[in-house]
């Protein structure tokens, strides 16, 4: 089914400025899209059969229509009464409405139907073919030839085909066809055919086929013919649904074999001055569904998309491929995963990237595919995309079969913007929404108006695509601490078309730090969902920078109290049936991340908390990367690396006890580590998890396979805080933030040892001051000194916390199975001048220990006793470690690059 191979002239398009809206108000409409798209997503009134529309082509500001129906009607709501149109109907390219052309194609037995339609080079004639006897009562059979001025059959063309046309082509004096055909004129030719323009003898071309043939173009030169279909051989050679051949003989040029997927077929071929392009269609698993590029000079592939959905027409115009599909699944190509048909495609001509034009149809009648064909219709100096097939809705209204999108007058407003705004520091608020969609216009503009006001007080510039409308967000900075503001959003296209204001996004500034939040963002989480949210869908990233925000999916419980950090925050409660969460952005995640959320639930069926998956609002079949619950509310976090690779909290810690509890877990070149309520709880030497693209997930997705699976792999409970991390969170600060949740307006510092070294009873007269490592061992004597300059605690707070972090060597046996104790130095001592003969006194009780460390490089943490470290703060202080057991211990001294700021002591303050 090909239309005429050469497109109207250039399309001329007027950009509007993007600063046409001021305030509330509106622009002057202007046809202005986002380049190089030529046509908006606007359907325009169109009269509709009743049936299929197999066929389109277009002379003179006439569009003519073939298929399977029998009248065309008004387009809904429309006045006008039904008209006959047997399987065939002329229409205004401008208004879509029938002419007085009138041709009814019949047959004597079975159903009649016209399957292809194309133009002369000089538009006076129309070829058709298909699967008819007769048009208007003039016998002929499957092709005939119709007078474009007088609208009536050309009685001297007169080709015999023996079954249907499907495909057609021409060229100053010759037509190609394609189709079912095994002979014409009771001459074998197998499913392609040339026959004379005039009166339709038949040529001496021969290209036979072992299966139907779909689709036939002529090159620009007019030196070949690029063929596709079914077939499997071509003339005897092995060549499966594509072959280019000689346009005079039919003799093989080009051949393919191997080339497309044997489950596939091609629909559809198209020509620019470039190349050709095919539209592919598949059956069953490992098919080929999508385009492919090829170039005029060599016929070998520019570039191939393998979106999955049955590609059924292509239209090259304007450097900008259109296409007729079903696309759902377009992940091989970095877009998105299998889900929701999207029917009506663009791309560039030179690669595979979707660009900003997508309206859509339903699957409609019939088989279910939606668009079959598509033409370029031009009248009055505009241009007309034409869209026939088989659909029943078009952007979600009535429309049967036919539609049409024009080069100008785009109406359509961008949706409205879903905002929030959030403030954790003074002098700062945050406003961030989730891109808006408009179905022709991928670049739109913001604005952002604050307390009320008609002058914006920001604009925006931001992309966005049907499956990819990214966070965007915009800083002010002019605020005041204590003082509270409101914001709204709108979203305008080039045109001016506007959107409605968002929903008020209000906020008040604080006047000191919010701890938890601040720490989450200054520590870099690059996903960061806090669940305040007061509407669907939008789940806003508080991340400094990440944008990557989420969609909420089947409504969970939003504004859930009490949550799991003091202060306004609030979580989300899911109903652990078919509530979660999932993120828009498509990612990849590297070798070293961490996963952070606060959870609560009672529940005794399990499910999964956070994790990472291939799909958004569908199961994923590849998942890892993830935290989940057993039914007797063990936490499991695991990785997968051909095999499952999991850490089980374990004893008898149960966690759905229906308290807030935070978990974390993190990957890196250290391995596997997962730690509950600050403390670790086990770790695993994987360094490596299932590398793929795909969304953070919250709430739910797949567990099949994996250890321990819970009843559900839904969370019944509620979540808060969750954060995901390109990097490896410490133990330090997994303890911060945990105890940073209980802390409103906290502070923290982190001090670094001024001073480290080890002393040794077997070289008693040795220091190791300058050394890279400490030691620590009971028999034979090993003991490390630390010395802190500690800050005094800002005024009208007190020290709430305070955390020594220390971290093991990267030597064999680092670790150690004893307690090692941490107590207070109370002699004087120096970093350059200590040995194991002039080691300084210690004092007690010890303010804290460490009951074993695994081997292993990796940062460890204790608690110390607040009220002693407290009395020390405004000065320097002194600490030990010992052990009284023969297993020694190896650590970073601060002298160590490997020690990453280690050792550490964490120190948080906050209100008495």
């Amino acid at each position: 089914m090909r239309r005429s191979r050469r497109l109207a002239a250039a399309l001329a398009l007027s950009l509007a400025g993007t600063g046409a809206a001021v305030g509330l108000g509106l622009a002057p409409q202007a046809a202005a899209l986002t380049p190089p798209v030529a046509f908006t997503a606007d359907p325009l009134s169109t009269w509709q059969p009743n049936g299929v529309v197999w066929a389109l082509a277009e002379a003179g500001g006439t569009v003519f229509a073939g298929g399977t129906f029998s009248a065309v009607r008004p387009p809904e709501g429309a006045g006008g009464s039904e008209q006959q149109a047997v399987n065939f109907v002329a229409l205004d390219a401008a208004t879509g409405a029938p002419t007085s052309c009138k041709l009814s194609f019949t047959v004597g037995g079975g159903t009649a139907t016209v399957r292809a339609l194309t133009l002369s080079p000089d538009k006076r004639t129309l070829y058709a073919g298909g699967y008819f006897g007769a048009v208007n009562g003039t016998p002929v059979s499957s092709l005939a030839a119709i007078d474009v001025a007088t609208c009536t059959v050309k009685p001297t063309f007169r080709p015999a085909f023996a079954a249907t046309v499907r495909a057609l082509a021409v060229t100053g004096d010759t037509v190609y066809a394609g189709g079912d055909f095994l002979t014409v004129a009771g001459q074998q030719r197998e499913r392609f055919a040339a026959v004379d323009a005039t009166d339709g003898t038949l040529r001496p071309f021969v290209a036979n086929a072992d299966e139907p043939g779909r689709a036939v173009e002529v090159t620009p030169d007019g030196e070949h013919v690029v063929l596709g279909g079914d077939f499997f051989t071509l003339n005897g050679t092995d060549t499966h649904a594509l072959a280019v051949v000689d346009a005079t003989s039919g003799a093989l040029t080009k051949s393919y074999a191997g080339f497309i997927e044997r489950s596939s077929v091609v629909k559809d071929i198209a020509t620019d001055d470039t190349g050709f392009y095919t539209a592919n269609e598949g059956t069953g698993g490992g098919v080929f569904d999508g385009r492919i590029a090829l170039n005029l000079s060599d016929f070998n592939q520019r570039w191939r998309d393998t979106c999955l959905g049955a590609t059924q027409a292509v239209l090259p115009y304007r450097s900008v491929l259109y296409s007729a599909s079903h696309a759902h699944d377009c992940s091989s190509v970095g877009e998105y995963p299998d889900g929701q048909r999207h029917h009506l495609l663009a791309q560039p001509t030179s690669g595979t990237g979707k660009l900003g034009w997508a309206p859509d149809t339903n699957d409609g009648i019939g088989e279910g595919i939606g668009p079959r064909v598509m033409a370029v219709g031009s009248k009055g100096g505009v241009q007309y995309l034409w869209v026939g097939g088989e659909f029943t809705t078009v952007n979600g209204a009535a429309q049967q079969s036919l539609t049409r999108f024009s080069s100008t007058g785009d109406t359509g407003a961008p949706t409205v913007p879903v905002a929030s705004a959030v403030s954790v520091k003074p002098g700062e608020v945050q406003v961030r929404w989730r891109t808006s969609l408009d179905l022709d216009d991928s670049a739109l503009t913001y604005r952002i108006y604050r307390n009320g006001a008609a002058t914006p007080v920001a604009t925006v510039t931001a992309d966005s695509l049907f499956f990819k409308r990214p966070q965007a967000s915009w800083t002010d900075t002019t605020v005041t601490a204590g003082q509270s503001y409101t914001y709204r959003v709108t979203a305008s296209d080039a045109a001016g078309n506007t959107s409605a204001l968002s929903g008020t996004a209000s906020v008040t500034v604080p006047t000191s730090v919010d701890g938890y939040p601040n720490a989450v963002r200054a520590d870099g989480a690059q996903l960061y969902w806090r669940y305040d949210e007061s509407a669907l869908p939008f789940v806003a990233d508080s991340s400094d920078g990440g944008n990557q925000s989420g969609v909420h999916l089947n409504g969970p419980a939003l504004r859930q109290t009490p949550a799991a950090v003091t202060g306004a925050s609030t979580a989300i409660g899911f109903n652990g049936t078919d509530n979660r969460v999932y993120a828009d952005k498509r990612q990849s995640v590297g070798g070293s991340y961490t996963i952070e959320t606060w959870f609560k639930t009672n529940t005794t069926r399990g499910g999964k908390l956070f994790g990472f998956g291939n799909n958004q609002d569908r199961r994923s079949s590849q998942y890892d990367k993830h935290i989940y619950m057993t039914n007797d509310g063990r936490l499991v976090y695991g990785v997968y690396t051909g095999d499952t690779r999991t850490i089980t909290t374990g004893g008898t810690d149960r966690y759905n006890d229906n308290q807030w509890h935070h978990v974390v877990a993190t990957q890196g070149p250290g391995g596997m580590t997962l730690y509950v309520d600050g403390a670790q709880k086990g770790t695993l030497n994987v360094t490596t998890h299932e590398n793929f693209a795909g969304y953070w997930h919250a709430g739910g997705d797949n567990l099949d396979g994996w250890p321990d699976r819970p009843t559900s792999e839904f969370w019944a409970g509620q979540l808060d805080e969750s954060a995901v991390y390109p990097s490896v969170l410490s133990a330090a600060q997994v303890q911060h933030h945990y105890a940073l949740a209980s802390a409103p307006a906290d502070s923290v510092v982190q001090v670094t040892a001024a001073e480290d070294t080890y002393a040794n009873a077997g070289a008693p007269g040795s220091n190791y001051g300058t050394s890279g490592s400490l030691a620590v061992r009971g028999t034979s004597p090993y003991a490390s000194y630390l010395s802190f300059n500690l800050p005094a605690a800002p005024a009208g707070t007190v020290l709430k916390s305070a955390t020594l972090s220390v971290k093991t060597s990267t030597m064999s046996g680092a670790g150690t199975t004893d307690t090692v104790s941490v107590v207070p130095i109370t002699g004087s001592w120096t970093e350059s001048g200590t040995t194991y003969n002039n080691r300084p006194a210690l004092g007690g009780p010890a303010l804290g220990a460490f009951a074993g460390i695994p081997d292993g490089s990796a940062v460890h943490t204790t608690g110390l006793t607040t009220g002693t470290v407290a009395a020390a703060l405004g000065g320097g202080y002194g600490l030990a470690l010992t052990s009284g057991g023969t297993d020694a211990l190896w650590l970073w001294s601060s002298e160590a690059a490997a020690g990453e700021a280690t050792p550490q002591l964490t120190l948080t303050f906050g209100a008495p």
